[in-house]
């Protein structure tokens, strides 16, 4: 329903940290094979200055819109075939872009890794998305892609109809932008007034598949050479939605996620830091002081982005046969984020006649699965068989 319009891919939120890195992969993108595409935020004069810096040709539009101002949004959804939105803390200014795009007919990708917006989209917005065929699709960066897409990988290299066992291994370095940390403040902070419920089931998991997650703990991993930590982002949540979509999983199908940490020192280290940043997260002047760390729009420099790399590593056992894959690349944050949010959006704007059937509030492997494994590929993000 949304094939004609002005824009394959409208970017909302240009003008910050990560929006402009997407905006600056686009380009690259359309240079290489031109498509209608337009920058969009809140200020159409910084928008533009965002055109003349980045070198954009004036066929990339410019659209205003505010989450404030529900109409704009319409306005922009309109155009689009598929919104792409780098604009959080997403609790707090994801909803109205979701309503609008569910209501004009637009598909619709972000960066999220905050489990109740994500809880939120499937309450009010799974039942509408699929009866328009739409598809929104949320975590399309670092969280969750490496991990979703990952899994899917590595399970569909496993016997079929086995019951499957596996666990990914996450490491990474890098920094984080203003945008970043104060997501995080944020997510932490509300953590004690969030009401006790389990998360939403959209109504195309089939009953009759087990997937649940391993019950974790901090361990010596000898197959790892390393310290493993149960991992507590929203990417275990994410995977196991995927798992009770699709058949690949296998009837039973358990997951587990963690941090792979190399020395006792840095365990401790990191443990240590998160205790403290959870528990001044709960304190409202603490909060403040923990947001001028790095303000919204400022993040870590070329060269530190440079330096960064991630590695997600999965041993899947089933009954007959055990693997290891691997997922990797460079800056996980910034970098690949723009690269995965970006190839997420390209995917569903171009290669929507290929894609799998599956619709509403989905998770990457359910929208695009091996279609957008292949783009990041091609992209430059390994996806490798290691044993097996």
């Amino acid at each position: 329903m949304n094939r004609d319009r002005t824009h394959d891919i409208v970017l909302f939120g240009a003008t910050g940290f990560t929006g402009r890195l997407v905006a600056e992969y686009l380009a690259r993108r359309a240079g290489a094979s031109p498509f209608p595409w337009a920058v969009a935020g809140r200020s159409a004069q910084k928008l533009e200055r965002l055109q003349t810096e980045l070198g954009l040709p004036a066929s990339v539009g410019v659209i205003e819109a505010d989450v404030a101002d529900p109409a704009s949004l319409a306005a922009m959804a309109r155009q689009a075939r598929v919104i792409i939105t780098t604009v959080g803390p997403y609790a707090s200014h994801g909803e109205p872009l979701v309503a609008a795009c569910v209501a004009e007919g637009t598909d619709y990708v972000d960066i999220t890794g905050e489990p109740d917006f994500v809880d939120l989209c499937l309450e009010r917005y799974d039942a509408p998305a699929r009866e328009k065929g739409l598809r929104i699709v949320n975590c399309c960066g670092f969280d969750s892609i490496p991990h979703d897409l990952g899994a899917l990988f590595t399970v569909e290299k496993l016997p079929a109809g086995e019951p499957i066992h596996l666990e990914g291994f996450v490491r990474a370095q890098g920094t984080f932008s203003g945008g970043t940390l104060h997501s995080a403040i944020g997510a932490m902070g509300s953590m004690r007034h969030r009401p006790k419920r389990p998360p939403s089931t959209p109504s195309y998991e089939p009953a009759p598949r087990k997937a649940r997650g391993i019950k974790a703990r901090i361990h010596y991993d000898r197959d790892q050479r390393a310290w493993v930590c149960p991992l507590p982002t929203i990417d275990p949540q994410i995977v196991l939605r995927s798992a009770r979509a699709l058949d690949a999983y296998g009837p039973d199908f358990r997951y587990g996620h963690y941090a792979q940490v190399r020395s006792t020192f840095k365990l401790a280290a990191g443990l240590a830091g998160l205790g403290a940043l959870l528990a001044l997260s709960q304190i409202p002047p603490a909060r403040a002081l923990l947001g001028k760390i790095r303000n919204p729009g400022e993040g870590p420099t070329a060269e530190e982005r440079a330096r960064a790399w991630f590695q997600v590593t999965f041993r899947g056992k089933a009954a007959t046969r055990q693997i290891v894959t691997r997922v990797s690349g460079g800056d996980p944050g910034y970098t690949e984020t723009a690269k995965m949010l970006s190839e997420s959006a390209l995917c569903l704007a171009h290669d929507r006649d290929r894609l799998p059937p599956h619709t509403g509030v989905i998770t990457p492997a359910i929208a695009m699965g091996n279609l957008l494994i292949d783009r990041l590929q091609q992209a430059g993000i390994r996806f490798e068989l290691l044993e097996g």
